[in-house]
């Protein structure tokens, strides 16, 4: 609920307060994809979910649960195999109603952590079918985050992209959240249209 702070400043002789929220089991999820080449290159896509206090009464519907922290029932959940894959086909750009033997047009490769969620029973399973596809995973190696695209537009989001660091309600959290996610997807695609418009022409 409660951002680090790496740095601030404050008039000399004024003391700087930085509020702080316990979080409480509250915390927010995202999962991101960015198209580093190819016609989609500069498009970046996230999907966020909303983790709820695990104390509470458990006989409490989700959808009242949710709502107590300024939440709909459809934003609480954790990135799970399930929802990993359902984002993988959506960034793939499956349809919803998808009719047997759809292929992308163009191979799609994914590069992936070894996060365990990526590796799961349920995300291997589903590899055939994905590959059948046109998606493809590349895992990197292990412990080597500065080989991945994504790495410093999530550095970016966190750092910089959410100037309120501190969140009394976990629904405001989300949306903070959403919102930097999305203003970033619009400098990262707007950045890559002016890069190409001064790239060379091949003879």
């Amino acid at each position: 609920m409660t951002l680090p702070t790496c740095y601030s400043w404050s008039p000399v002789g004024e003391r700087l307060t930085v509020p702080a929220e316990a979080p409480q089991g509250r915390r927010v999820n995202a999962i991101g994809a960015y198209f580093s080449h190819g016609p989609c290159a500069g498009e970046f896509h996230s999907a966020c979910w909303a983790k709820l206090p695990e104390r509470g009464s458990k006989r409490q519907a989700i959808a009242e649960r949710a709502e107590r922290h300024g939440l709909r029932a459809e934003e609480v959940g954790v990135i799970d195999s399930e929802h990993f894959l359902a984002f993988v086909w959506s960034v793939a750009g499956r349809p919803e109603e998808v009719r047997s033997g759809w292929r992308r047009e163009r191979p799609l490769w994914i590069v992936l952590d070894n996060y365990s969620v990526h590796k799961s029973d349920l995300v291997r399973a589903a590899i055939p079918a994905l590959r059948a596809a046109g998606v493809h995973f590349w895992y990197l190696p292990s412990y080597s985050p500065e080989l991945s695209a994504i790495e410093p537009i999530w550095h970016a989001v966190k750092h910089r992209g959410l100037r309120q660091r501190s969140f009394e309600q976990l629904g405001q959290l989300k949306r903070a959240v959403e919102a930097a996610l999305a203003a970033k997807a619009i400098a990262l695609r707007a950045s890559n249209l002016t890069t190409n418009q001064f790239l060379p022409l091949a003879a």
